[in-house]
């Protein structure tokens, strides 16, 4: 795998984090399913940063991310649970921590094929974004273990599936673009 150049690496992360910001504030990164209940898609461009940039840019885009979160519970609760997000341990720790497992699973994985190691850091990420998430607010007393197991297996394993799918669509999406031009096209012009 080719080393990013350090510029690209920022606009990615940039990128990202906008989405990622956008995902948060708008509320746009819920999908509403079965009984009114959602599932998130937040996190996903933590784990599209780490498999596209590596773990540095999968790591800065889950600060973003949770950092986004932080101020919107500490200055737009929605509801009882956001106030628990206000501690950078449940908003902020889980989200930059999902950026480097995302990458560990895309690199052990990537000598067999990228698609399935794309989609394997997706599942993963997600997983782990579950876990970590609801293991703090456990730990901080947000919620009982018992709700926790719940939420995991009522949307945990959906969103899980929900992020590998997207990870790999938009992963196969930009390297069929980079890999049929190499590079920008604007870089031709100027």
């Amino acid at each position: 795998m080719a080393s990013s150049s350090p510029v690209r690496k920022i606009v990615v992360a940039g990128a990202l984090g906008a989405v990622s910001i956008a995902l948060v504030l708008l509320n746009l990164g819920f999908i509403t399913w079965f009984a009114g209940a959602s599932i998130t898609v937040l996190h996903v461009p933590v784990i599209i940063g780490a498999v596209l940039e590596g773990p540095v840019v999968g790591m800065a885009v889950g600060a973003i991310f949770g950092l986004t979160a932080l101020v919107k519970a500490a200055t737009a609760p929605q509801g009882p649970i956001d106030l628990f997000f206000v501690n950078p341990l449940i908003s902020v720790l889980p989200r930059i921590l999902l950026g480097l497992v995302a990458w560990a699973f895309f690199r052990v994985f990537m000598g067999r094929m990228r698609g399935l190691a794309a989609t394997v850091a997706g599942v993963a990420g997600s997983v782990t974004h579950s876990i970590l998430v609801l293991g703090a607010l456990v730990l901080f007393g947000a919620i009982p273990l018992a709700v926790a197991a719940s939420v995991f297996v009522a949307n945990g394993i959906i969103e899980a599936v929900v992020a590998g799918v997207l990870t790999l669509a938009v992963v196969a999406a930009w390297k069929g673009i980079e890999s049929r031009t190499g590079k920008a096209r604007l870089a031709d012009e100027g």
